[in-house]
């Protein structure tokens, strides 16, 4: 994906709040070969862009005063109670050297597990991403996590994900659990959160 950012001279507070009633966002570049850079960014094509799934966990291509750079998002500042970005902040990326990301999680397949087809259970998924450490070309936009062998009263573990080509799971501690079948208990209970003993 590629958006479009401008070079920012003037810094602080008070410029920000300029730049944001002028339908500007302040944000910044760092990492990579170059300096931390302060860049400005207009507010209705990052808001869009921010709604899109892909731009969060890909490789975007930021045009930078003519040049174009790769970047990752890396944070974003919302307004406390308006649908308004505050601040942005990227990361740049070389093609030769690692990045350590999150990537989201889209589980399928659940309906037609044994857990929900047989057994009466639900399926409550635990995770919603996953941090990944990879080389840029092999960034996933997402990770499919397959349900079907699913059984009630059962968990999948990230152990059992097989990890994209180049990719690598970061684990810190124990093996997550991504997923979870309650053990067939009623509609209502299990929509509660209610244990099945």
């Amino acid at each position: 994906m590629k958006f479009t950012a401008t070079s920012r001279s003037v810094q602080g507070s008070s410029a920000s709040r300029r730049l944001r009633r002028a339908g500007r966002v302040p944000a910044i570049v760092y990492g990579g070969k170059g300096d931390a850079l302060s860049i400005e960014l207009d507010h209705n094509e990052i808001f869009h862009a921010l709604r899109k799934e892909e731009f969060h966990a890909s490789v975007l291509d930021m045009e930078l005063d003519g040049k174009v750079q790769n970047v990752l998002l890396r944070a974003v500042q919302w307004h406390a109670y308006k649908p308004q970005v505050m601040h942005v902040d990227f990361q740049r990326v070389s093609a030769d050297q690692a990045i350590t990301t999150k990537v989201p999680l889209h589980f399928i397949n659940e309906d037609v597990s044994p857990a929900v087809k047989l057994q009466g259970a639900q399926i409550t998924t635990i995770a919603n991403e996953v941090e990944i450490t990879c080389l840029p070309k092999d960034l996933p936009q997402f990770i499919e996590v397959d349900l079907a062998g699913i059984e009630a009263g059962s968990v999948f573990h990230l152990s059992q994900l097989t990890a994209p080509a180049g990719v690598q799971f970061v684990v810190t501690g124990d093996d997550p659990v991504l997923a979870a079948a309650s053990a067939g208990v009623s509609g209502e209970g299990a929509e509660n959160g209610e244990s099945a003993e």
